[in-house]
C-alpha cells in the first residue's frame, strides 16, 4: 500500500485525487440517520475568555482583545501566544461527563478541534512539537474526546481549521509587526523570538519559529507549511479514523478575503488546491478500515456546484432555504466559537427557543446541525450552558421519534417564515418561527409534522394535509402528539388537516405530531 500523501500518491482504493474520482461518493446512512451532533471547539484560545480569533487579534493594536492582553498579560513583545498555550490546563474538564451530557441532549456525534488557525496541535502530534502533549495539558486531547464518545456509541469526528490560507496567510503575519503607536511603538511582538531566545525560561530547548512560522507577510508562498499542514492532516487521520472529517475553509478561490473588512482580494492558496488529495487519501482509509465500505464523512464550505457530490457540503451559521436533495450540515454556536466570559455575565447565549425551532428546520431540508457549546480553558462549561444542554435534553426524550434516522418528505414545510428567503447568518435574531410553521419528516409510511410553536387556543390547521391534497392522497388513519397519551380531536378540511391539542404542550419550542395512514 502507498501511504507518502506528498509524492502524489494515496492509500491504494477506490477513490483517485481528481474531483471526478471524488464525485462517487455516497454519504453514509449513519450520518443521515444521525442528525445533531455536539461540537468540541476548544483549545488555549479559550484561556483568556475573550471569544474567538483571540491568537490573532491579540498582536493587533487598538483591538479589544489586545487590549485586554496588555492588561491581562503584558506586552506581546514580552508574553506572546505561545505563553498562552502554556497556561492552558484543562484541569476541570471531564471527556466522559461531558459526552454523557451531550449524548442525553441528543447528539449522536462528538467533533473536536485538532488544530484552529492558530497553528497549535490538540493532540500528540508527529509533526508539531507545540502540541497539547508537550505545551499546556500534557493530555491529548483529542484522544480523550474519540475515547470517551466511542465509549459511549458516539461517532467521532475531528476539525481542522490550520489551512495555508487561513493560518499561514491571516494569523502568523500580524506575529511579527509591532505598535505604532505608545511607548513601545516599533518594538517587535515576540513573534520574532527564536530558540536561542527561550535559555532559562519555560520554552527552553522549543523553536517558537514552529508556532509562528518564519516571519513573512500575507500572500508570501509557503511550500513548508503547506507540506507540514498535509502531513498532520494525515497523521490525525491516521491515528484516530476520524468517522467526519471538517476544515474551516472553503473549496472556491474566493472564499475568504481575510476577515471582516478586508478587500475581497480572493484566496491565492489553500484547500481549493490540495483538497482533492486529502479528500482520496482520507476515503481510502476510511473505506480499507471499514470493510471496504465508505463510512466517512468530509465537510468543506463553499463548495461549487459540479463537484457537490464529492463531499457533504457545510454551511457555516447559515440555513439551506430549501430542501437539499443531498446531506448538508450547519455548523452552529450558542455563543462565539471560543469561549467568550462576557456572554455568560450577560446572559447573551443563544436559547433554546431559537435554536431547537432551528434545528427541526434544519432536520427537514436532509439536513444536519452540528452545535458548538464552547468551553473555558479549564474544560468545565458554566450554568447557563448547562441549563441549555438540559433544555435539550427535555425537547429531545419527547421529539427523538420524529428527527433521529428519519428523512425528508416531499416538502420541508409551510407557515409564514418559508415565504422568505432563508438562506441568511444565525448571528441575526430576526429569525422567527410560530405554530403556524410546520416541518415534515418521515419514517417509512409514517409522516410527522412538528409544529415551532404552541397556539393559545391549542389549534393547529397544517394546509398542506388538506382535503385531496396531492401531497397526501390517501386517507389520514391516526393523529398522535407525541408525548402525550391525550386522544386528539382531529379532522380534514379544505383549509387543512385541523388538530385540537390537549391543554398542555408535551415539550416547550416545538411539539410533534405523528401522523399514519389509515
Amino acid at each position: 500500500m502507498r501511504s507518502a500523501l506528498f509524492k502524489g500518491d494515496v492509500p491504494e482504493g477506490p477513490f483517485m485525487p481528481y474531483w471526478e474520482s471524488l464525485k462517487s461518493y455516497r454519504c453514509p446512512e449513519w450520518f443521515r440517520d444521525a442528525k445533531f451532533g455536539i461540537w468540541a471547539h476548544w483549545d488555549p484560545q479559550c484561556v483568556p475568555e475573550q471569544g474567538d480569533w483571540y491568537a490573532r487579534n491579540m498582536y493587533i493594536q487598538g483591538m479589544p482583545q489586545y487590549d485586554y492582553h496588555v492588561r491581562t498579560y503584558g506586552h506581546p513583545s514580552r508574553f506572546g501566544y505561545k505563553d498562552i498555550c502554556h497556561l492552558w490546563k484543562a484541569e476541570r474538564w471531564d471527556p466522559e461527563a461531558l459526552v454523557a451530557l451531550y449524548k442525553k441532549a441528543g447528539a449522536e456525534y462528538l467533533v473536536a478541534l485538532a488544530t484552529h488557525h492558530d497553528n497549535y496541535d490538540c493532540w500528540d502530534s508527529a509533526y508539531q512539537p507545540w502540541n497539547c502533549m508537550n505545551v499546556g495539558p500534557k493530555r491529548d486531547i483529542v484522544g480523550g474526546w474519540s475515547r470517551a464518545a466511542r465509549a459511549q456509541g458516539l461517532k467521532f469526528g475531528v476539525s481542522y481549521h490550520g489551512t495555508p490560507h487561513r493560518t499561514w496567510d491571516e494569523f502568523l503575519p500580524v506575529r511579527y509587526k509591532s505598535d505604532a503607536t505608545g511607548p513601545l511603538a516599533g518594538v517587535p511582538y515576540e513573534g520574532v523570538m527564536t530558540k536561542a531566545d527561550g535559555k532559562g525560561l519555560w520554552w527552553e530547548g522549543m523553536d517558537p519559529r514552529q508556532l509562528n512560522g518564519t516571519p513573512h507577510l500575507k500572500g508570501t508562498p509557503c511550500p513548508d507549511f503547506v507540506r507540514q499542514f498535509l502531513l498532520r492532516v494525515q497523521d490525525v487521520i491516521d491515528r484516530y479514523d476520524p468517522d467526519i472529517l471538517t476544515f474551516d475553509d472553503g473549496a472556491k478561490f474566493n472564499f475568504d478575503a481575510g476577515g471582516p473588512g478586508a478587500p475581497d482580494l480572493g484566496v491565492w492558496l489553500g484547500i481549493p488546491d490540495l483538497a482533492p488529495q486529502i479528500i482520496a487519501y482520507y476515503y481510502n482509509r476510511n473505506v480499507e478500515r471499514h470493510g471496504g465500505r465508505l463510512e466517512g464523512v468530509l465537510d468543506l464550505k463553499e463548495v461549487p456546484e459540479p463537484v457537490w457530490g464529492a463531499l457533504t457540503r457545510d454551511f457555516e451559521m447559515l440555513m439551506a432555504d430549501k430542501l437539499e436533495e443531498q446531506p448538508w450540515q450547519t455548523e452552529a454556536c450558542i455563543g462565539h466559537w471560543h469561549y467568550d466570559r462576557s456572554l455568560f455575565v450577560n446572559h447573551a447565549y443563544k436559547q433554546p427557543s431559537l435554536m431547537i425551532p432551528l434545528f427541526v428546520d434544519i432536520v427537514s431540508k436532509n439536513g444536519n446541525l452540528l452545535l458548538s457549546i464552547p468551553l473555558p480553558g479549564h474544560g468545565e462549561p458554566d450554568s447557563d450552558e448547562i441549563a441549555f444542554l438540559h433544555a435539550m435534553s427535555e425537547w429531545h426524550a419527547v421529539n427523538h421519534e420524529a428527527i433521529k434516522g428519519s428523512r425528508p418528505w416531499k416538502i420541508y414545510g409551510e407557515g409564514p417564515s418559508t415565504k422568505a428567503r432563508q438562506a441568511r447568518s444565525y448571528q441575526l435574531d430576526q429569525l422567527h418561527f410560530d405554530h403556524r410553521d410546520i416541518r415534515f419528516t418521515t419514517k417509512g409510511e409514517t409522516l410527522y409534522a412538528i409544529a415551532l410553536g404552541w397556539p393559545p387556543e391549542r389549534r393547529f390547521t397544517i394546509a398542506s394535509l388538506r382535503e385531496g391534497s396531492a401531497l397526501y392522497p390517501g386517507r389520514i388513519g391516526k393523529v398522535e402528539l407525541l408525548g402525550s397519551n391525550a386522544a386528539l380531536r382531529w379532522q380534514r378540511t379544505g383549509a387543512g388537516l385541523e388538530i385540537e391539542a390537549p391543554g398542555k404542550a408535551p415539550s416547550d419550542y416545538a411539539v410533534s405530531f405523528r401522523i399514519n395512514p389509515a
